[in-house]
């Protein structure tokens, strides 16, 4: 009963109201928040975009964060670029969230509002997400997230504790929102609204003259209302449709064809090198040497990374040229020059300084003619079949240039011709509601421009793979009608049009009438044409609603009338008249026990409850005080747009 309004009380600003900490969990994991640590190589203007209090924004977490509002952009709009993100508005949104996420928490820690170690933990052990088979925290599947979201432990239990202080201090404001009753009951009442009215029907059949018409008024009329008998141009479609079947023998690849193919395709089959790497990029040589000092001594490099707030991540078996193409000539050089097990580097690159510990050599063998012969022959099958199928539709489109007929191009391909009933434009059987085989949809278009009939083309189904050979049969162009043929349809659509003029110069008289204080159904009575009294109609807005669309024309005016006055609406197709009469308006106050009072100031206190939350988001970014740097903004704006 509410869905008018819901659409109007949904907030953003609210939405943190109904989030509990498994959302917040499953949010981190997505990367929608989290910001991590890793370096962004430096920007203009300082390491930090704002200061939020004693926290900072540094720069590598605004552009990680933008990085990952891109993607999310992207589930939405896949070709969205980043200058595009930016320009419609996302770099702003990305801040801001960030700048309220860091005030929070510093107001929490300000205030005394904590959420401790212990705390976050007993939460995260039960985000069903991280739960192992048998229902208990699963160190692992944690583990396995944070690799693969290039995320620290650490990370996560600073934006979940920050979680759970915003939603301490911001969820108690927002659920303490509420409305007075007076403004509740006017918004139930006008829900619960009911109209009270009559609506007289005047069909045009009713009001028709009694003689039919003459030959020279049908003539009339015809001439006048011809284009109302337009028939719609019709046209029958031959069509046979095939697939490779249709080829004859095609000889199988000769061991030369199969050797030069193996020659032109040697690299692929030539010894290649994949090298298992764990790398760790730092923002600074220094970091990277003290990292790579602790390995040294003992300390695997996860550990290390840890320790220091960064996060080592595997890169799985890749190639030189992928790790080039990811990093640097240098850091592929280096790390393919390294031994098995060894931690190589630091190595510099526009990312940061890397290390790269080398966990394995993955690599395969040269594979000879003999062993690929199998797999070429196969490959060389298929490309042979495809380049019959082009060479024979090729011929066949040459074929039909030259005057061949589509049945003996059938004939000669062992095929079936099928014929269509006349067809209209939009795919439709003409005068009934069915519609052509589904396989005639690519080429209806190019059926419906050619100019004759009996001049077959071949058009592609299935790009490589399925064909179809069609003709136009016959064509029946729109025109309209012959009298001859439609006389029945002339007659009624002349009394009907004769009708409905006489029914509108009733209706109105009838509306001046009642305009003046006659009832209603005695102005119906008074016209003397036998018609039915008048519909009494009794609904509620709600009642409306429900039909949306569905609601006839006189109703739906009637929901747009003034108490006491009286309108005319046309019925369709020259149907005739309706005289809507609107008699009462009943919007009476709900009562203070009324469920629907309860349920409308419910969604009013959490449309209040989300502007006082947003009242004191702004608060609190002025306790704790917000200084952004623009020089920095704009620089990490340029640079992930791959700007100089």
């Amino acid at each position: 009963m509410l869905q008018t309004f819901r659409n109007f009380f949904q907030s953003k600003v609210g939405i943190f109201a109904t989030l509990g900490l498994v959302a917040l969990i499953a949010l981190a994991f997505a990367g929608a928040d989290i910001s991590g640590s890793k370096s962004f190589g430096g920007v203009a203007g300082g390491d930090r975009v704002a200061n939020v209090g004693n926290a900072k924004i540094s720069a590598s977490e605004f552009s990680s964060s933008m990085m990952r509002g891109l993607e999310a952009a992207k589930k939405q709009s896949p070709l969205v670029t980043m200058k595009a993100f930016i320009a419609g508005g996302g770099m702003d949104q990305v801040l801001n969230e960030l700048v309220d996420s860091k005030a929070v928490a510093e107001f929490g820690q300000k205030y005394g509002i904590v959420a401790g170690k212990r705390l976050v933990d007993s939460e995260l052990a039960k985000a069903p997400g991280l739960q192992g088979l048998d229902g208990k925290f699963s160190q692992a599947t944690y583990q396995q997230l944070l690799a693969q979201k290039n995320l620290t432990d650490a990370e996560v239990h600073e934006q979940l504790a920050g979680g759970m202080i915003e939603k301490q201090i911001l969820i108690p404001v927002a659920t303490g929102g509420f409305v007075p009753l007076g403004l509740s009951q006017h918004y139930a009442a006008m829900i619960g609204e009911h109209r009270n009215g009559l609506i007289a029907v005047l069909p045009a059949s009713k009001f028709a003259p009694k003689t039919p018409p003459s030959a020279d008024e049908l003539s009339a009329y015809y001439a006048k209302n011809r284009a109302n008998y337009t028939r719609p141009e019709r046209r029958t479609i031959r069509y046979a449709s095939f697939t490779d079947t249709a080829l004859k023998q095609v000889a199988a690849p000769s061991d030369a064809e199969i050797s030069a193919k193996y020659t032109a395709d040697k690299d692929k089959y030539a010894a290649s090198e994949n090298r298992k790497i764990t790398q760790l990029i730092a923002p600074t040589e220094a970091a990277a040497k003290a990292i790579l000092a602790e390995v040294s001594s003992g300390k695997s490099l996860e550990s290390a990374a840890g320790a220091k707030g960064l996060a080592a991540a595997s890169l799985g078996s890749i190639s030189k040229e992928a790790l080039q193409n990811q990093s640097s000539v240098a850091v592929a050089d280096a790390a393919f020059a390294g031994a098995k097990g060894k931690v190589i580097g630091p190595v510099k690159s526009v990312l940061g300084w890397h290390l790269l510990r080398i966990d394995a050599l993955d690599s395969h063998a040269a594979r000879s003619l003999d062993q690929m012969r199998g797999d070429i022959t196969k490959e060389l099958v298929l490309v042979k079949r495809r380049a019959a199928l082009a060479d024979m539709t090729a011929a066949i489109e040459d074929a039909f240039d030259k005057g061949d007929s589509l049945s003996d191009r059938a004939k000669d391909l062992g095929i079936t011709i099928q014929q269509t009933k006349p067809l209209i434009a939009d795919g439709h059987i003409y005068g009934t509601v069915e519609v052509a085989p589904a396989e005639l949809n690519k080429i209806l278009k190019t059926a419906f421009t050619m100019e004759q009939e009996n001049q077959p083309q071949l058009a592609e189904i299935e790009a490589g793979k399925s064909y179809i050979i069609f003709d136009v049969g016959q064509i029946s162009a729109s025109a309209p009608a012959p009298m001859t043929e439609i006389t029945n349809d002339l007659k009624n659509g002349y009394m009907l049009e004769k009708g409905e003029i006489a029914a509108k110069a009733a209706a109105i008289k009838m509306m001046q009438e009642v305009r003046k204080g006659k009832d209603l159904n005695a102005a119906i009575a008074g016209l003397g044409m036998g018609l039915s009294p008048a519909n009494p109609v009794a609904m509620s807005r709600e009642q409306l609603r429900t039909l949306a669309d569905k609601a006839p024309p006189p109703i739906q005016l009637m929901f747009r009338m003034a108490k006491g006055t009286v309108k005319l609406q046309p019925a369709p197709k020259n149907a005739g008249w309706f005289v809507v009469q609107l008699s009462d308006v009943q919007a009476q106050p709900v009562q203070a026990g009324d469920p629907l009072l309860g349920e409308i100031g419910r969604e009013l206190g959490k449309l209040t409850g989300n502007e006082y939350a947003q009242q004191m988001r702004t608060a609190i970014r002025k306790d704790v005080g917000v200084k952004r740097n623009e020089v920095a903004i704009k620089a990490v704006a340029t640079q992930v747009s791959g700007g100089n």
